[in-house]
Formats: C-alpha cells, sequence, structure tokens
C-alpha cells in the first residue's frame, strides 16, 4: 500500500528551515518543494511521460505560492492526460521567446551598437542604412539561425536587380559581418555568407576620376586660384592637391588638431579610414593659407565650417559642387582625383620612394618584417616630400617646365 502524502499547508511551506542536505516536502500529485542548503524554496513536478521519470520546474517561493504551485502542477496533469509532454511545451516556449529576440535584425542593430564607436559618423549612417535598406525588410524578422545561403542570395540579388552590382557585395560583406557576430556570441551556428563566394559576377574596378598629367594640372591649380566662391571652399580647394587626403578627413579637419607652429595636422585613428592616427606635414605654403583662413574661422571647431552654422562641418559636396561650377565634370576630376594626382606624379615624375608616398597616402604600408609602420615614419623624409610637391605645383602655377624633375636638376627623394 503506497505511503500517504499529507498535503502542505501555507504555513508549512514559510517555516521549512534549509539543512545540509536538500530537503524535499511533498505536496501529492508528483508536486513536491525542494528546499536547498542556502535557503532556496524551488516548485517542482515529478511525472512520467512515455515511460520516462520527467522533472518540471514550476518556479521558486514566494513568487510562486502553494496555490499558484498546485494550479501549474494541474495544468500539467492535464497536458499528459492529453498524450502531451509539458516538459517539451515548456522548451518549445522559450525557443519561441528566444527567436524573437534572436532575429537578423535586432542581432545586427546590437552588432551595430557596438561597433559604432570605431567608425566614423558618416561610416555609422551608410552601414544602418544599408542595412535598413536592403536587408530588413527580407529577413530582419527571421530568427538569425534559420537563415540559408539561398535566402540571403535572394536579398543580395534583389539589389543587384537594380544595376547596383558593387553595392550588392557590400551588402553580402555586411550580412557576413553580422553573422560572424551572431556566431561569436552563441547564437548562429555559422555564416551562411561564406557559401555565397562567386555567386555574384565581380564588379569592373572603378577609379576616382583625376587628372594626373602636369600639363592639365597646371590650368586646373590656376582655375582653383580663381575660384569666385565661398573663401572657405576655395581654401579647401587650393589645400586639397597639397595634401592629398581623402575628402571626408579634409573637411572634418579640426583646428585642434592643427598644430602652425610645428607645421603639421595630426589626425586621430577614429576619423581614418585605416582606424591608424595620421599625420600630415604642412609644406610653407599650406601653413600661410591656414593662418589666413583661422582669422575667419578660427572660432569655429572646424577647420572648414559649413556656410551655414560654425557647428558643423563643411558639405561633403561643397568640394565637388565648386570643380562643377570650374567647369571640371564627374569624369574629368573629383575630390578623391587629388589623391591619385600626387601619387602619379610624385613617383612618375618627381621619381619619390614609393614608400613614402604610401605612407602619406596613409595606405597600409607594412615593414619588411610584416609589421605596419606607425604615424611617424619616414616623417622627416615625407616633410621634404611634402615641400618638394608644393613648390612643383606652384611651378606649374607659374607654367614652369613641366618635365620630370630628373631631366632639370631636380634630385629625387
Amino acid at each position: 500500500m503506497p505511503k500517504r502524502i499529507v498535503p502542505l499547508t501555507d504555513m508549512k511551506v514559510l517555516k521549512a528551515k534549509s539543512q545540509e542536505k536538500q530537503v524535499t516536502l511533498f505536496d501529492g500529485g508528483g508536486l513536491f518543494l525542494l528546499v536547498t542548503p542556502s535557503g532556496g524554496k524551488l516548485w517542482r513536478f515529478k511525472y512520467r511521460f512515455d515511460g520516462k521519470e520527467k522533472l518540471l520546474s514550476l518556479g521558486t517561493y514566494p513568487e510562486i505560492s502553494l496555490a499558484d504551485a498546485r494550479q501549474r502542477r494541474d495544468e500539467a496533469r492535464r497536458q499528459i492526460a492529453h498524450n502531451i509532454d509539458p516538459g517539451a511545451v515548456r522548451k518549445a516556449m522559450k525557443q519561441a521567446e528566444t527567436a524573437e529576440t534572436e532575429t537578423f535584425e535586432v542581432i545586427a542593430r546590437e552588432w551595430h551598437t557596438k561597433f559604432t564607436p570605431t567608425w566614423t559618423p558618416g561610416y555609422v549612417v551608410t552601414m544602418l542604412s544599408r542595412l535598413e535598406r536592403d536587408i530588413f525588410p527580407w529577413i530582419g524578422t527571421r530568427p538569425i539561425n534559420e537563415i540559408k545561403a539561398p535566402e540571403l542570395l535572394a536579398v543580395i540579388r534583389r539589389v543587384e536587380s537594380r544595376g547596383a552590382l558593387e553595392t550588392a557585395h557590400r551588402i553580402r560583406t555586411i550580412a557576413g559581418q553580422v553573422f560572424r557576430y551572431a556566431v561569436a556570441t552563441g547564437r548562429a551556428e555559422r555564416d551562411c555568407s561564406g557559401d555565397l563566394k562567386g555567386a555574384l559576377p565581380q564588379p569592373g574596378e572603378k577609379h576616382h576620376a583625376a587628372i594626373t598629367d602636369p600639363k592639365e594640372v597646371a590650368p586646373l591649380l590656376r582655375t582653383i586660384d580663381g575660384y569666385q566662391g565661398h573663401f572657405v571652399v576655395k581654401c579647401a580647394l587650393r589645400l586639397a592637391p597639397m595634401f592629398f587626403v581623402r575628402p571626408g578627413e579634409l573637411r572634418n579637419a579640426e583646428w585642434e588638431e592643427v598644430d602652425l607652429d610645428e607645421a603639421a595636422w595630426s589626425i586621430p585613428a577614429h576619423k581614418m579610414k585605416m582606424k591608424q592616427a595620421h599625420i600630415v606635414p604642412l609644406c610653407s605654403q599650406a601653413v600661410e593659407i591656414l593662418k589666413e583662413l583661422q582669422q575667419l574661422t578660427g572660432a569655429s571647431k572646424y577647420v572648414f565650417p559649413s556656410g551655414r552654422s560654425f557647428a558643423r562641418p563643411m558639405s561633403n559636396n561643397a568640394i565637388l559642387a565648386a570643380l562643377r561650377r570650374m567647369g571640371y565634370d564627374k569624369e574629368t576630376m573629383t575630390g578623391h582625383g587629388f589623391r591619385a594626382m600626387a601619387r602619379t606624379i610624385l613617383d612618375e615624375v618627381l621619381q619619390v620612394r614609393p614608400d613614402f608616398i604610401e605612407h602619406q597616402l596613409a595606405h597600409a604600408v607594412r615593414d619588411p618584417n610584416g609589421r605596419a609602420y606607425n604615424r611617424t615614419a619616414h616623417l622627416v623624409e615625407r616633410r621634404e616630400m611634402m615641400q618638394l610637391w608644393a613648390n612643383y605645383l606652384d611651378g606649374l602655377k607659374r607654367g614652369a617646365q613641366v618635365l620630370p624633375f630628373t631631366k632639370t636638376g631636380f634630385k629625387p627623394l
């Protein structure tokens, strides 16, 4: 004859004390209270299903009262009576709740937020825009661990169908970064974007339009000197060929980064594409222009503030619009083209050592041991190079001979 179980009372549950070992207080019908050595009181339901003994957690006391625990036990017993495993139901419900918090969009936004401090403001906006426009509408609500390569490819094909092949490749890259983040944080098993390698045709190589022939550079420089637009934009145009930095780096320059006494502009890592701090040696011509500009914009945070407000930098289209106004279309010259101009002429005409040029372009140059050079590498030589370059540009404007310096008595660096 089975042992009769005396049902628990509220008072008995309240006064239950912990001991060195776990204490089990049975209520009947499979329900019991487990009192742990640390004093915790846990409701448990013991049952058999499909010939196996199982255990279901019903909560903790006092959050779950005796009456609540009995109600949960009775619901579980009804499920068993209908041949339903209450433990399996609980597991399925948890998986459903987890899936809602582990969708592609939720994880992608978490990834975006985590890496925002390491990106430039413009890049932050661009990345989120691409996610919201080209990915979230199609797979944003899908549990990330269920997304397979064909489904991701369909998303990318939509972008490709707009004729934006290069953007389609970028979308694949962004999705891959999100998947790898999900794998690293234990919410996905693998990065399915890797299976799409070769699924898209490669875009044709794209170059920024640039004037690299010294005979054509000369009239461009003279046209810039004669520019009749906003003075701040004119200064930026005059400095762009001397600095040959990226357009975003130029327009976001801040006065606190510029040391006119030391003739150096130190760009912090977070503003650079390669996320490495960079130094631009200032030639004497650049220092003269900056001193003149400082009288106008010195009260602003930015060297080249917006024409409408000193609180924000010059528009990213300001230099491009100025070039168009001067008659240079997008197939001829761009703000980025000043980099190609300097790279080509410094190498082919002035015959400067390529590694000096690459350092000044802030490209990923490495030493013979494979280590990345720091920002001060070859700084003395680069300072000499920048002054030589500015002098050469001045010579072009004056109509000086544009043949290679090696033929006119100048010594290459």
